[in-house]
């Protein structure tokens, strides 16, 4: 293998399940991100007021499960960025333990389902420490979420040039300045699409949680089928609404990717 060769294999930063991020660049008004989102409300709305009412009421039964997915979300997110970014950090450390256990947490967390940690976490544990619900969630997917983000960190630091590491260096700077006020600022711009596409996968996966009886959008869906017999329409709107929620955010994501290019081109 050449130089250049594994230069661009380190470069690559794998991501998860989550949406396809629309290009920045991308300006004509019709496009695969506008028809999925077009599609998406439109079914929504025509089911709703032109279907059968048990859509409707459906989508009625979902707001407070709504609320408590974002809750979960937003505090997964405050807490998987932080652990993922140690994470890689630790990756890339030359001191062999902190290496050690950064990658052993990496190789094992990613070993096992986001479904079993629930589970683990939550029926498990509780015969030494009880969790409640939410904190349980929030740990499971945290720590699920902070090892793939691992790997994303430790992919969009490795992207940038020694060169830059050097100069820092020769500045007088220490690791830790050269890590966090030339390294890190330069990556972000890298790891910003992988980690937004982590966090709106997280999003997605909170539906798991429903499992222990957490009241998110899915077991919301569940209770209104359960109480209805009306399994296709719940679960079609519940599925409408994540795709309309999943597809705003990945425009969010785009739309801060291109005002960081945007930055970097006028210095």
């Amino acid at each position: 293998m050449d130089k250049d060769e594994g230069q661009s294999k380190a470069n690559i930063i794998m991501v998860t399940d989550g949406p396809a991020i629309p290009n920045p660049r991308e300006r004509r008004l019709i496009n695969a991100w506008s028809i999925a989102l077009t599609g998406a409300i439109l079914s929504l709305l025509l089911l709703c007021y032109a279907g059968p009412s048990s859509y409707r009421e459906a989508l009625l039964f979902l707001p407070d499960g709504i609320l408590l997915t974002f809750k979960l979300t937003a505090l997964a997110i405050c807490c998987a960025v932080p652990l993922g970014l140690l994470t890689g950090l630790g990756r890339i450390s030359r001191n062999r333990c902190i290496n050690l256990i950064a990658s052993t947490y990496v190789e094992v967390i990613r070993g096992i389902p986001l479904l079993v940690q629930v589970f683990y976490i939550y029926f498990a544990l509780s015969q030494f420490l009880r969790i409640q619900g939410v904190p349980a969630a929030v740990i499971a997917v945290s720590i699920c979420y902070g090892a793939y983000m691992g790997e994303v960190f430790r992919a969009g630091i490795l992207a940038i040039p020694k060169g830059q590491t050097e100069a820092a260096r020769s500045l007088g700077f220490n690791r830790f300045q050269t890590m966090f006020y030339v390294v890190l600022p330069q990556a972000w711009r890298t790891i910003l699409p992988p980690v937004g596409n982590e966090c709106i996968a997280m999003l997605k996966d909170t539906a798991l949680v429903s499992v222990i009886g957490m009241p998110d959008m899915m077991q919301r869906a569940r209770s209104f089928a359960s109480q209805s017999y009306a399994y296709f329409e719940a679960y079609t709107v519940v599925a409408l609404v994540y795709l309309i929620i999943t597809l705003l955010l990945s425009k969010i994501v785009s739309v801060i990717e291109a005002r960081l290019n945007y930055y970097d081109r006028r210095k």
